[in-house]
């Protein structure tokens, strides 16, 4: 007798930004390229190629006027919109969340396995979340307002998921601190194979990100325009005004803006050094740089401890004072580096491997479910 196959969906926040979430989301598609995905909004001029054949279901917010460039200051009504789409019934929903697509509602029989990037920054690390990415005051009043009912909801939304997945280490912390759940940890896939290994370089070092005040990209333009050594910084985003003038008379950092896939791939590829001033829950470039063979100079807290291997593929820095981040680059220059050996260590995060674990748990699950 022929076992029929589960029926799987998948699920995220929006397809609006194409940022590491997005490109996780685009993996869980490979690895079920069948399974429909339900998201909030999409923004179709900048989708991944990869959703190309994908079946996405909006909410009714695709219809709001400019939500493309609006869809952060909306955070009330994505629970109500989230709600819209009715019960989904599968054997599995696997849903991409940093906000509210854990809370869609499932029949009794799916099992909701949550691949969580992070508990919502702005419910649980509210100070920050105002503080780097809104702007308007009025905005911010207004989430003072709503946030702590909506905390509550996201915990309960919490509590009904079946099997949590978190991104790193560092966010399976959060999960059982603001969740009280357990988790396991599968890293998110990287295409290590887009980049090739090379054993030159072009004597620049680079930071590739978006340019908010929370990247502590303030950190190496202090500390680079203080040491002379070239730093090349690409991205864009609401604090590019602020780290320009900050790198005023500096003739050695400059600014390329967006990129598009090629030329970052060049820049990776060209720099001498990778260098990740901040704090992330788990951070996909770093990775993306070592596949090159480059090394990596980062803040050494979050997910880079995860990532970066100190004397093998990088250093750390741990005082993010310009003279003690100087300090860590003389250090690092000294150390010859093995490109060989600093892409064999990004081959941990490989697509393959990502979606080999991600199908072998939800099987595991599935199967025990029968079983019982």
């Amino acid at each position: 007798m022929t076992q029929t196959q589960p029926k799987i969906i998948l699920g995220h926040d929006y397809l609006i930004q194409m940022g590491g979430a997005e490109k996780v989301v685009a993996s869980l598609h490979r690895a079920w390229p069948k399974a429909p995905i339900y998201v909030s909004a999409t923004d179709y001029a900048k989708l991944l190629p990869d959703f190309r054949d994908a079946e996405i279901h909006n909410t009714w917010m695709q219809h709001i006027p400019r939500i493309n460039s609006q869809f952060k200051k909306l955070f009330p009504v994505y629970p109500f919109a989230f709600k819209s789409l009715g019960t989904l019934d599968a054997d599995a929903a696997v849903v991409s969340s940093s906000g509210f697509a854990k809370w869609m509602r499932f029949t009794p029989r799916t099992q909701l396995f949550c691949y969580c990037h992070t508990p919502p920054r702005f419910f649980w690390q509210t100070e920050h979340y105002l503080k780097d990415e809104i702007s308007s005051g009025l905005v911010k009043a207004m989430a003072k307002v709503f946030i702590p009912p909506l905390r509550r909801s996201d915990y309960r939304a919490a509590q009904k998921v079946t099997h949590f997945i978190a991104n790193s280490e560092c966010v399976q912390a959060r999960i059982k601190q603001f969740y009280g759940r357990e988790s396991v940890v599968i890293y998110p896939a990287v295409e290590v194979h887009r980049f090739d290994v090379q054993t030159s370089n072009d004597g620049f070092y680079l930071i590739l990100s978006r340019l908010v005040s929370y990247k502590g990209i303030d950190r190496a333009v202090a500390a680079f325009a203080k040491s002379g050594k070239r730093l090349v910084i690409a991205g864009s985003g609401p604090d590019r005004a602020r780290l320009e003038k900050l790198a005023a008379g500096a003739g050695n950092i400059e600014f390329k803006g967006r990129v598009d896939d090629a030329e970052l791939k060049h820049l990776i590829e060209r720099c001498y050094a990778f260098v990740f001033p901040g704090l992330e829950d788990f951070g996909i470039t770093p990775v993306e740089a070592q596949a090159a063979g480059k090394p990596v100079l980062a803040y050494g807290d979050g997910g880079a401890l995860e990532t970066v291997i100190p004397g093998e593929t990088g250093l750390f820095f741990k005082d993010p004072a310009p003279d003690a981040i100087n300090a860590v680059v003389e250090q690092f220059e000294r150390i010859q580096w093995n490109p060989a050996r600093i892409r064999a260590n990004a081959e941990r995060f490989a697509e393959e491997k990502f979606i080999s674990a991600m199908k072998t748990l939800v099987a595991s699950k599935l199967n025990g479910s029968r079983a019982d």
